[in-house]
């Protein structure tokens, strides 16, 4: 395989590096010839895309939103900068794919380029079993540092005001009981800000900022919840492996969760802002083991139509697609 490194960077506001990367991927599409381009994220999505409108035009062209940026709720600047983009560039795309309901409904709208075509995915792949393990959830608790006979609640994602930790951690200093305890796996811009707000609260015997973690399979399966806050999700794969892991999860409601989130069934959804609306979920979860196991049950049923192979069936017609249509673009 055959790799080209350029580096987009993921705020439009920074045009001096992206205007490079597409001065790069001018040249490269210049030079070589592709038959299908497919570009991924807000940026890479719009570089790629104006590039291969302007330097490939035989080539069909795919791209996968990974959740749009204008969404029901979304902030009016989000709608006035991103909207009118992606409506515009849909006129150079030949295949959009979505992973989410919502997004779906929104790119069927668009006006494709020749006769193009609207997909949905479901989700990004996953091996269901990679998070799953029998080990009693005590040793992996006291290997974290956790006490064995805490309620352990783990959170994985970027530490940035979207994923809403902050929230969470004003809701666990709400409340008396002292044997919970939050793990938040990730790092970002809001790292000094949630360390300074545990240390305020008095959580830091029981919240610990965990950091970026390659082993997040061995993580999971020692946590008796996962919480999934987020203010916006295009998807949320974090809270699709920790249902593959078997746990019940609690969600804020947003478009991406509403793929797999089923409130009593999978998890208990809350309100995206509201700390008492967590207090009263992990409550809930807390003081019923029998609840637990069957939510937990239930989310790693749930978590295999999101598999790998369930992904890789539908990128396969979807490639499928693509490759026939470039023959019929090309043989008129």
């Amino acid at each position: 395989i055959i790799t080209h490194h350029f580096l987009i960077e993921k705020s439009p506001v920074r045009i001096l590096k992206n205007g490079r990367a597409f001065r790069q991927l001018k040249k490269l599409l210049q030079k070589e010839r592709f038959d299908l381009i497919h570009c991924h994220n807000p940026m890479g999505g719009v570089l790629g895309r104006l590039a291969a409108g302007c330097y490939s035009p035989a080539s069909i062209l795919l791209y996968t939103a990974h959740g749009f940026h204008f969404y029901k709720k979304a902030p009016w600047k989000n709608w006035l900068l991103y909207y009118p983009v992606e409506r515009a560039l849909a006129h150079l795309t030949d295949i959009l794919i979505t992973i989410n309901r919502e997004d779906y409904e929104r790119g069927s709208r668009f006006r494709l380029r020749r006769g193009g075509s609207v997909w949905k995915i479901p989700g990004v792949g996953l091996d269901v079993n990679r998070f799953f393990s029998e080990e009693e959830k005590e040793k992996r608790k006291a290997r974290l540092g956790f006490p064995v006979d805490s309620f352990f609640i783990l959170s994985v994602g970027e530490l940035n005001q979207n994923k809403n930790h902050r929230t969470v951690i004003r809701a666990l200093s709400q409340m008396e009981e002292t044997d919970i305890c939050y793990g938040i796996c990730g790092r970002g811009e809001s790292r000094k800000e949630l360390e300074k707000l545990i240390e305020k609260e008095g959580l830091a015997d029981r919240v610990k900022l965990l950091g970026y973690r390659k082993d997040i399979e061995e993580i999971l399966p020692a946590a008796d919840c996962f919480l999934f806050p987020s203010r916006r999700e295009g998807f949320g794969m974090a809270a699709v492996e920790a249902m593959a892991a078997g746990l019940p999860l609690i969600t804020s409601d947003c478009r991406g969760t509403r793929e797999y989130m089923r409130n009593g069934m999978t998890g208990i959804v809350c309100r995206k802002n509201r700390p008492e609306s967590y207090i009263q979920a992990i409550r809930q979860l807390k003081n019923d083991p029998e609840i637990r196991r069957r939510m937990g049950r239930t989310s790693r049923k749930r978590a295999r139509s999101f598999s790998a192979d369930a992904t890789t069936d539908v990128m396969r017609q979807i490639y499928r697609t693509a490759a026939e249509k470039y023959e019929n673009v090309n043989q008129e």
